[in-house]
């Protein structure tokens, strides 16, 4: 089976196509700036080797239009017509509390899709654009639409509600929904079957560490309680947005530089975190090369951002009662080692002791990196949330 991942972002397409016999990527690539001027397509094959197409890419549709443009050209593509696709999975970033688990897409799923693009107006109307612009590139195709919500809908009430009247819960849904929920729980299957061990007898601490970064604490193979709120802004501080921060500061900015809405939420979205801080960049990289020259601010960002994830551990191994396994995941946890070092420095009370020459150098590798003698197992695992798409697209088509 051939299935299609796609993730629809406001002016991008993410896309992977996979060969499900073996779980071989076919081709993937992405669509950048779409809707705006120097619109381009990126795409890598199955040998590796890499392209780049430019062209002027309106909408969603157009963008999708030249992805399969691509994957079915004689040139360059893997396929040979359009129906060798049999099935598309689409990362959906909402899902509220209807959707615990992936769906297939009918009518009724899509209306409630499209309920929930108040609760992520970023987000969810480009996933339902991908989803209009698949049926109708390739009448009848099958969709599947896994949320980055779904996860953490096993959190109890106590852990996912807010301090305030009880009424606008009732009223708009506002709660803790938490994200990356589709990352945390393939990394902690993951980790388990690297280890041997049962998920259901574990408690789990995953930190997914990217430009938007949230930890999870995961007890007994469920998700109970997670950093990210009601929108991807709570929790760790992150590329660009600020996480966690008193409500009350809202309020002054408000006051003091006489702005609207759209302009706080500019700034807690797009001017705040690593970038805000460091006034280098929201990557990582970068950051780090300054702080090796001295840059004060540099320095500032990066002991701040241990710090967070560091308290976020501290505070769910209090919700676990204790940590079997800690993991590092995402971009920067998957490849920042001085992070990975920083964030563990002093948790030894907790039983967990970083074995730093093994942690040194470390990409993009699925590794125990702890002590011998560390009580609990601190590991760097290798997340891929376009593969768990794929297989619970292949799971929910396969029951039909």
């Amino acid at each position: 089976m051939k299935i299609m991942v796609l993730n629809c972002g406001s002016s991008s397409i993410k896309y992977q196509l996979f060969n499900m016999k073996n779980k071989e990527v076919l081709a993937r690539g992405v669509v950048e700036k779409i809707g705006l001027k120097g619109s381009f397509m990126k795409h890598e094959k199955q040998s590796g080797e890499k392209l780049r197409f430019e062209g002027e890419i309106l909408d969603h549709q157009l963008g999708i239009e030249y992805i399969l443009g691509v994957l079915t050209s004689k040139k360059h593509g893997c396929l040979k017509t359009l129906n060798d696709i049999e099935a598309v999975g689409h990362r959906v970033v909402q899902g509220g509390e209807k959707f615990t688990e992936s769906v297939f897409i009918d009518e009724t799923v899509f209306g409630e899709i499209e309920k929930y693009c108040d609760l992520a107006p970023l987000h969810n109307p480009a996933n339902l654009k991908g989803i209009v612009a698949m049926s109708t590139l390739i009448p009848g195709i099958r969709q599947v639409a896994v949320f980055d919500t779904s996860f953490h809908q096993t959190m109890p009430d106590y852990a996912y509600m807010y301090g305030i009247p009880y009424s606008l819960y009732t009223k708009y849904g506002i709660r803790r929904y938490g994200y990356h929920g589709t990352s945390h729980r393939f990394v902690a299957k993951k980790a388990c079957d690297f280890l041997g061990v049962d998920i259901t007898k574990q408690k789990i601490i995953s930190c997914h560490l990217g430009n938007g970064a949230s930890v999870t604490a995961i007890r007994n193979g469920k998700s109970v309680d997670t950093s990210m709120g009601f929108t991807p802004v709570e929790g760790l501080m992150m590329g660009t947005r600020t996480g966690d921060l008193d409500l009350g500061v809202l309020t002054y900015i408000l006051d003091k530089e006489d702005i609207g809405l759209g302009s706080v939420n500019t700034i807690i979205n797009k001017q705040s975190g690593m970038l805000g801080i460091t006034g280098i960049s929201s990557d990582m990289r970068e950051i780090e090369l300054e702080a090796e020259k001295g840059n004060q601010r540099a320095n500032l960002g990066l002991k701040m951002y241990d710090y967070r994830v560091k308290k976020y551990i501290g505070s769910y191994a209090a919700v676990l009662g204790g940590v079997d396994i800690l993991i590092f995941t995402g971009g920067i946890g998957e490849n920042a080692d001085t992070t990975r070092r920083g964030v563990t420095q002093g948790l030894e009370f907790l039983g967990l002791e970083l074995d730093d020459e093994i942690n040194t150098g470390l990409r993009e590798t699925t590794k125990v990196i702890s002590k011998k003698s560390s009580r609990g197992i601190i590991m760097a695992v290798t997340t891929d949330e376009e593969l768990v798409i794929a297989e619970d697209t292949q799971r929910i088509i396969g029951k039909m």
